[in-house]
């Protein structure tokens, strides 16, 4: 169950808002930015919603130690449910498969000291978005989130390169559309902004002759990818890894 109290929202708000306002000084980002989020905050779970999650990552790196230098790829059930398959999609890139069902982009924030930074990757591979705005979450706080997250893992792995998969539209969730596509295009902004990030469009194809979703990419919650689906992105995202192979 959600905790909404007066008590835990403060008490997210002092965890977080540091790190937020040092990446709306860093990416110049108007005050105003800082005001839209804290107005967001509340739209928010509590993290420590995943904990027991999170410690079973722990307990599975205990057991089988990851390499350094992976390709990490976090983010929310569109990454979780492509754990079965990830692995081989995206060979021969070695992953390691972090994903957490219904997380946001704050969660990656909040957990990135545990499941980002302690892999010490090559390159993560990230998906947030989608639940945020689902919380009714503005596209501008998602952007400064991600500022924040950049700031985070470039302190502790400033050559570690970010994949950032765009926020999909669904059949589920596409009366949430337009909110989505600004969020992408401020995502996309900051990634044109830095080389070592990169803006991965799957959105585009998952789109049909007339701008709808394509229903054949998804399961029969209109929200979750089907093989089809993750076949789609399998595409798009060794497209990108195979051209930047080339190039070194």
């Amino acid at each position: 169950m959600r905790e909404t109290s007066a008590a835990v929202r403060l008490g997210l708000s002092a965890l977080i808002l540091p790190l937020l306002v040092h990446a709306a000084a860093a990416f110049g980002e108007e005050s105003a930015a800082v005001g839209d989020l804290l107005a967001d905050r509340g739209a928010y779970p509590d993290p420590r919603r995943f904990e027991s999650e999170i410690r079973a990552f722990a307990d599975e790196d205990r057991a089988f130690p990851p390499p350094k230098g992976a390709l990490l790829c976090v983010g929310s059930s569109s990454i979780r449910m492509w754990h079965s398959t990830i692995r081989e999609d995206l060979a021969p890139s070695t992953v390691i498969p972090r994903g957490f069902g219904g997380s946001t982009m704050l969660d990656l924030l909040y957990y990135a000291s545990r499941i980002v930074v302690p892999y010490e990757p090559r390159a993560i591979l990230v998906y947030e978005g989608d639940n945020d705005i689902a919380e009714g979450v503005s596209p501008e706080t998602i952007r400064l989130l991600f500022d924040a997250l950049v700031l985070k893992v470039r302190s502790a792995l400033p050559e570690t390169r970010i994949y950032l998969l765009s926020i999909k539209p669904s059949p589920a969730r596409w009366h949430l559309w337009d909110r989505m596509k600004e969020a992408n295009r401020l995502l996309r902004s900051a990634c044109d902004a830095d080389e070592r990030l990169c803006f991965i469009d799957v959105a585009a194809r998952m789109l049909d002759e007339k701008g709808n979703p394509r229903a054949e990419l998804f399961l029969e919650d209109g929200l979750h990818l089907n093989g089809a689906g993750y076949a789609l992105w399998r595409d798009e995202v060794r497209a990108i890894l195979d051209e930047e192979r080339s190039a070194r």
